[in-house]
């Protein structure tokens, strides 16, 4: 089988929703990463066998194929095709995999796997609009007439494995703390492709954004403690709070995907190749619980376990899904989102999948670690998780 390698991987910085990347359409947002990957590996633009983007609310702005209007946009080859996939949160992580598996297959030599979200632009949940809505009167009795929301989620998920208000609370701290750390360091450096911002009008402007918007250098455990629960009604969910939650983001996000024979032909470096990938399902009214059986899945398939890794990816959607990842296979705490999670860096939906394995495969360079392994929680109640292993030494 055709081994598919990491190339580049890049991000730009992550924008608060409503602030400084509101200015930017989702669509250029995503083509100036498209034009980062190209310029900076000097690619042939034309050679590129597809281009597969996630993003989740594929309405407004986000609409009609945002991957292939952002690859239009970007002015490059009109030859290249584009499709935009959905899966819920996971899905540039799964366009990843799409892409990885394509070259692994020998139906691609060379491609980019990417996300966008502007949740500035195109709201959360606005592409649920229309007729009776998404959920169908069978779909519903499919799963017992429940639509939970996350945060009453996020709470159950505690619950069931013993996490306090605390605990959850201390994660969060340490998030940020993590994420602060990283970029006062430099370490997320490499890894993002500045950009400038764009006035009210859409206007370029003269100030450029190179950093995170979103992190807390100052979060402190007593603002943590003080805040009070994100849900509507707050019985149902009186733990979860927007401190031990993800935020709502702009960014976007790229990776270039090569086999290793056109990478080394093209004179390209390979970073990292993509060993092993699995996805799966739970329970759909409780939507956020897959990681840790699509995990299992993995493991019990390929013979590695948590000691075997030298970092790990899970998303931080809410606090209490990466601790529920962390209490069942006890992984050491330093490995768990070493530079922080989407509590702290934030969690732009279709750009997070990419945006998590960039991060992974600096960390991993960074450090001189071999094997990653990355996880997330998706709408529906699925999940995604790949390992890669970095290349080199």
């Amino acid at each position: 089988m055709t081994e598919a390698v990491i190339v580049d991987a890049i991000r730009t910085p992550i924008g608060k929703r409503k602030g400084k990347l509101a200015g930017w359409h989702p669509t250029d947002l995503l083509a100036h990463v498209l034009n980062g990957l190209v310029e900076r590996n000097g690619i042939d633009p034309a050679l590129v066998d597809d281009v597969i983007g996630g993003c989740v609310t594929q309405s407004g702005e986000q609409s009609t194929n945002v991957t292939r209007n952002a690859w239009v946009a970007a002015g490059l080859p009109h030859s290249v095709p584009a499709t935009s996939v959905d899966r819920q949160c996971g899905s540039s992580q799964q366009a990843v995999h799409f892409a990885a598996q394509g070259v692994m297959a020998g139906a691609y030599d060379l491609v980019i796997a990417c996300g966008v979200e502007s949740m500035s632009r195109a709201p959360m949940a606005s592409n649920a609009r229309g007729g009776t809505g998404p959920f169908s009167q069978q779909f519903l009795a499919a799963c017992d007439g429940q639509l939970k929301m996350q945060f009453e989620v996020a709470q159950k998920i505690a619950n069931d494995f013993g996490i306090t208000r605390a605990e959850m609370d201390q994660f969060a701290l340490e998030s940020h703390r993590r994420a602060s750390e990283a970029a006062k360091s430099g370490a997320f450096d490499r890894e993002i492709l500045p950009i400038h911002l764009r006035d009210e009008e859409g206007n370029l402007t003269d100030e450029l954004m190179t950093a995170d918007e979103g992190i807390r250098h100052d979060a402190s455990l007593e603002k943590m403690a003080s805040l009070a629960s994100a849900h509507f009604q707050p019985e149902l969910a009186p733990d979860i709070t927007a401190g031990n939650s993800s935020q709502m983001n702009d960014a976007a996000a790229g990776m270039l995907i090569a086999s290793r024979e056109t990478a080394e032909k093209l004179g390209l470096r390979p970073r990292a190749a993509f060993r092993h990938f699995a996805v799966g399902g739970d329970d759909a009214v409780w939507v956020l619980t897959a990681p840790n059986p699509v995990t299992r899945k993995l493991f019990a398939k390929t013979g590695l376990s948590v000691d075997d890794l030298d970092a790990i990816e899970v998303n931080e959607a809410f606090a209490s899904i990466a601790m529920a990842w962390e209490r069942e296979f006890k992984p050491e705490s330093a490995k768990l989102n070493p530079r922080g999670g989407a509590i702290a860096i934030g969690h732009p939906l279709g750009a997070s999948g990419v945006r998590l394995m960039t991060t992974m495969l600096h960390y991993l360079e960074d450090t001189g670690g071999r094997l990653g392994l990355q996880t997330m929680c998706e709408g529906g109640g699925q999940a995604n998780v790949t390992v890669i292993e970095r290349l080199g030494d």
